[in-house]
Parts: structure tokens; sequence; C-alpha cells
């Protein structure tokens, strides 16, 4: 029997509940200010990759009011303890992902960043063991020596919004955005430093290793 992305799209959410109160409200808020965060699927896969690596020190270009970072958070202190920096543009984002943040009890893990989110990993002592990426798309393409650049071998990039809704499909589709993450997919796939995979969960997120 044929399966279709919503059939798969829908099991990806089953298999995600959490029951976790804080996340379910900020996904509710998600829903009525149409505010794009990565929800629980990707959510649980990013933190399923920390914990897998023992990530202990991850920094986020894009951060939003905090969704990704409780999900990360999460596995940083099970993992032993470490830090998860959190980076907006946004004062009202940067408010807000402070009060998630002290709500779920994560303060004393999360370093919090107002500015340029890849001049703030640039200024960053590094090195990370995971790079999470979900900036503006047109900015991906320059995001990648910087994130090479302070990622550990064996350290991961994960990098939101790959399908981008299917439009990188469309032939006709030349947005900047929609060409960006083309781009950045394609430098990456000839970067021989990376192992990578894209893996359709939500919007699809690509994992990619450092291995030298």
């Amino acid at each position: 029997m044929p399966v279709t992305y919503e059939q798969i799209t829908e099991y990806h959410a089953k298999l995600s509940e959490h029951g976790d109160p804080i996340l379910l409200r900020m996904e509710e808020e998600a829903r009525r200010e149409r505010f794009p965060i990565i929800g629980p699927a990707a959510g649980k896969f990013c933190y399923l990759m920390a914990r897998a690596i023992g990530a202990k020190r991850i920094f986020e270009l894009g951060s939003g009011y905090g969704y990704s970072t409780l999900w990360f958070s999460r596995a940083v202190r099970e993992n032993g303890g470490g830090v998860v920096h959190h980076t907006v543009w946004s004062e009202d984002l940067h408010r807000r992902a402070r009060a998630n943040v002290e709500e779920a009890g994560y303060t004393d893990l999360v370093q919090f960043h107002l500015g340029e989110a890849v001049q703030t990993l640039r200024d960053t002592e590094g090195p990370f063991d995971i790079i999470f990426n979900d900036i503006d798309k047109d900015g991906y393409p320059a995001s990648l020596p910087v994130m090479k650049e302070k990622l550990r071998v064996g350290g991961l990039i994960l990098i939101d919004n790959m399908l981008w809704h299917g439009r990188i499909f469309d032939p006709e589709d030349r947005d900047p955005s929609t060409e960006g993450v083309r781009e950045f997919t394609r430098r990456l796939q000839e970067d021989k430093d990376f192992v990578f995979q894209l893996v359709p969960v939500r919007d699809g997120v690509i994992a990619a290793l450092r291995v030298s």
C-alpha cells in the first residue's frame, strides 16, 4: 500500500508525544502566532542526536523563543551538564526565551546571546559538539565554513528546513531562500570532511557528522 508524506508526518508526531506542559504551551503559542518552531518530531530527533554523541556544548544559530533550546538542554543535562548557546536578533524573542528556559529549570545550562547568529558563533570560543542551524535560509551557505571551524571532529551539524516545504523540487523556484537551501546542500555534498544524510522529519533535517 502506498504511504503518503502526510501519513509519515502524522506517525512521526504520534511517536514524538512528550507530555511536557511547557513544550506543549510553546507548541500552542506557535500555532496561534504562526511562529515557526521545529516541532516535537524534529525536537525529539535533535534530543536523540545530542544524547547519542554525549553532547555537552551546543550552539544554536537562530533559537526563536527557546523551543529547540529546551530539547537540547534536556539532553545536555542528561549527558551530565554543559552549555547550550541560544542566539536571536529580536529582543522580544530573547526575553521570551529567557522566561521559558527559567520556567523549565534550565537557566544554569543556557547562555543567551542577542545579535546576529553567525557572527555570534564566529565570536564564541569553540569547539562545539553540536551546532544547530535554523537561520534565514538565504544565509545558510555562508554559515557552513563558520560552523565547520567551530565544530569538533566527531561533532554534528543539524540543519532544519532542508526540504523547504517541497520548494527545492520546483525548478522554477529561484527565491533566495530556496536557492540558499539548495546551495548549502551542494556545498555539504562536496565537503569531504562531512558525511551526512537528510532525515525526512517534519520539513527535513540534515545531520552532518564531521569526520576529519
